[in-house]
Order: structure tokens, then sequence, then C-alpha cells
């Protein structure tokens, strides 16, 4: 007996228009751009793809956490090995789709040499990245009285995968594929509530407790053994233009945290001061001046009225 044809229903909506209609919106907006459509021809990078690529760099980073269950301490370098076969000619692939679309002008043969130094710089920085990692969480552990091993923090706290894809995206960010970096921190973003830049300059021993809220910019400095709380901000107090009113790309504008430095929740740190070594910034505290080292920062106190009662009189 054959198998019934399927009849599939008539769409309930009539979409010739809307489609007609949203091609005519791209091309006007790229038009007004002088943006071509061929430079997209052969892709763009994936975050969907770059997602997948993180986590196969995260488990090669920590083989016998991050990895499957089936990973030991015997078959761990055998993993490694697989996971970053895997993972980094996929990722060459998403910056090959960044460079095609940010130099259109450059042949194959130019594109595909600059890939490999890229992604092969990346490969030797990792057991760096690696180093900086442990680092960072043996601050968390040190630091945090709630955290009953390294292993926990590894494995529980949302600033390790926040830190851990930073770190991946920085190197890029530094060899040239900014927008498969800034991918990879939306990633992290999106997955954590924090949200650091790529382009931010971060020590060892970093450490961000809770860290819902939290926003690095892109040319935020930190230093070694500094500690932050959820809902802090290093952001920009303002932008400089040029003669025709755009704004300056990559202007140093963000504030540089020296070392040892801890910032607590909700403190609001504008424009490119220094906070000095070992100084203590308090709960909610607007700062737009640089601080000596040792200062101690706190919010005037507030005026609070208790009143003692029945509610219920």
């Amino acid at each position: 007996m054959g198998k019934a044809e399927v009849e599939f229903p008539e769409p309930p909506f009539a979409i010739d228009d809307v489609v007609a209609h949203l091609r005519r919106v791209r091309e006007g907006w790229r038009d007004a751009r002088s943006k071509r459509g061929d430079y997209g021809a052969v892709g763009f990078p994936s975050r969907h793809a770059l997602g997948r690529i993180i986590d196969v760099l995260a488990a090669a980073l920590f083989p016998l956490r991050l990895g499957p269950a089936e990973v030991t301490a015997a078959n761990e370098d055998i993993f490694v090995a697989a996971s970053l076969q895997s993972a980094l000619p996929l990722l060459a692939a998403q910056v090959r789709m960044e460079l095609h679309y940010s130099h259109p002008q450059d042949c194959n043969a130019t594109v595909d040499a600059e890939v490999n130094r890229i992604v092969t710089a990346l490969a030797a920085r990792l057991p760096e990245i690696r180093r900086l990692l442990d680092s960072d969480v043996e601050a968390a552990f040190d630091g945090d009285p709630a955290a009953r091993c390294v292993d926990e923090v590894l494995l529980c706290y949302p600033f390790v995968t926040a830190v851990l894809h930073h770190r991946v995206a920085h190197e890029l960010y530094k060899l040239g594929a900014p927008l498969v970096a800034r991918i990879l921190a939306e990633i992290a973003h999106s997955r954590t509530g924090i949200d650091i830049h790529p382009g931010a300059t971060i020590g060892e021993r970093f450490f961000i407790d809770h860290g819902t809220g939290v926003v690095i910019g892109q040319t935020a400095i930190i230093g070694k053994r500094v500690r932050i709380y959820q809902a802090v901000t290093l952001g920009a107090r303002s932008f400089s233009t040029d003669e025709e009113g755009r704004l300056v790309k990559d202007e140093a504008r963000h504030p540089i945290i020296e070392d040892d430095v801890t910032i607590y929740a909700g403190a609001t740190i504008l424009g490119r001061v220094t906070i000095g070594r070992c100084s203590v910034i308090g709960g909610n505290v607007w700062l737009t001046r640089s601080v000596p080292p040792g200062s101690r920062v706190r919010q005037t106190q507030a005026s609070v009225t208790v009143e003692a009662g029945d509610p219920c009189d």
C-alpha cells in the first residue's frame, strides 16, 4: 500500500506583500549606508555557532569539570585534543566570515592567512587563559565564605562563565576579530546578566560576587585582585565627537581600577578616572573623579525614619 499524500493547507496569511516590503526596507537601509548586499555573501558570524564553540573550548580548558562525564584523568588529553580539533576549525570559519565582511577588498589567500594567524595565536594563549581562570576561581573561593570548594565556584558561579567568555573574547578582540569577540561577550551577557565588553583589560584573581547587572566598558582597565559586587557600572561619562558631530570610536573613556580594589553593590564609576590601589568604594556610590590609593569612598548617610506601631490599628 502506497503512502497517502500529505496535503498542506494554504497559509492563513497573505505574506507576499510583506516579503516585498521587507526587501524594499532592507535595500533602502543598505543604500543609505553604502552597504552592498554581497558584503555578506559568504555569511556572517553566527551567535548560535559561537555559543557551541565557546562551550567546547570551555570543556577543553576544564575537561574534568566542564567536559562530559566519561572524561577521566586517564583520557583527558585525548578529549582536549579532540575538542580543539573540533572547535578551532569551526572558530576559524566564523573569523573568516567576519574578515570577508570587514575587509571585502582582500583576496581569499590574504583572508585565510589572517584567519590562520588569529586562530593559531588564540590556541597558543589557551594555557595562559586557563592559568588566569584558575586564579579567578581561587579568588572567589578565598573571598566568599559561602563557597565550600573551588569546584563549586567553577560549576555554579555565574561570574566564572562570564569571565571565561571574556578571557577568550579579549584575546580575539586584540588579535583582530572584534565582531566574533563581541558576539561571545553578548552570549555571556545573556547567560549571566554580566556585561563585559571584550576590549576591557582585566588582571588576575578577578572576582565578581553575585554578578547580575555588572557593566564593564570597552576601555576599562582592571588590575590584579579586584573584587566587585552586583550592579556595579564601570562606564563612560561623556563621548567626544569629531568635526562632523560623529562619535569618536575607541577613545579611552572608562575607569582604571588599580590592584586590590573592592567595589560594593550598586556603585557607579564613570569616565577615565583612576581608583587608586587598595581603595574601597561603598555601595551605591556615584563617582566621577579619581581617588588616591587607600581611599574609602562612602555615600552620605541617608536619613531614615522608623515608626513603631501596629499597622493594623
